[in-house]
């Protein structure tokens, strides 16, 4: 099975446009690498209006992100122990249109189904968590789904937060029975914070 990726394909990575159920902004995203939080570098990604951690063993390329097709605008891989292939990833991006608390576990919902559907065409996913969230101190629901992949189980776990400028992270893992790679996800999520994005 050929998986999608922003620049070539790569066997157990998942990072092209998806059908997010909103429309998404098409500015640029403004990088930097930030000391706070804790000893780990951070990703201010400002088209997004979001800040997270980097977890050990996880890189970023701020280079790469500015080829990211446009439903994204900021991206961390992980590589496992054993390949050199990326195993997991976490993207960010901004949705175009606000929204409201009401309408989070909907637009989750939508947003994952359709990831899963994009990045596994061919998989039928099985919704495994649906629940209510904080993300940066702001309302968010995040939403995770297995998917069967190259004889394993992958997974897409999405998050969006509610407001007037709304951001999502979205993870896709080649494992979903990996916990370390399920922790450091649940790690980025617990280190977000929420700012103005850039013009």
């Amino acid at each position: 099975m050929t998986t999608r990726s922003p620049k070539t394909p790569a066997p157990r990575l998942w990072a092209g446009l998806a059908a997010l159920g909103v429309t998404v902004a098409c500015a640029g995203a403004a990088l930097s690498w930030s000391g706070e939080g804790g000893d780990r570098p951070r990703v201010n990604d400002t088209r997004a209006g979001v800040s997270y951690a980097v977890p050990e063993g996880w890189h970023h390329d701020p280079a790469a992100d500015r080829q990211l097709l446009g439903a994204f605008s900021s991206r961390i891989s992980r590589a496992s122990d054993t390949t050199p292939a990326e195993d997991a990833t976490v993207l960010t991006g901004a949705a175009g249109r606000p929204v409201p608390s009401t309408e989070l576990r909907r637009a989750a919902e939508g947003a994952a189904r359709s990831n899963a559907a994009f990045f596994f065409p061919d998989a039928a996913p099985t919704l495994t968590e649906s629940r209510r969230t904080e993300l940066g101190g702001r309302p968010a629901h995040t939403v995770a789904l297995d998917v069967p992949h190259d004889g394993g189980t992958a997974r897409v776990e999405l998050t969006v937060v509610a407001g007037d400028h709304p951001a999502f992270l979205l993870a896709l893992a080649s494992d979903a029975a990996d916990p370390r790679v399920l922790a450091d996800v649940h790690a980025v999520e617990a280190s977000v914070a929420l700012g103005s994005r850039a013009s």
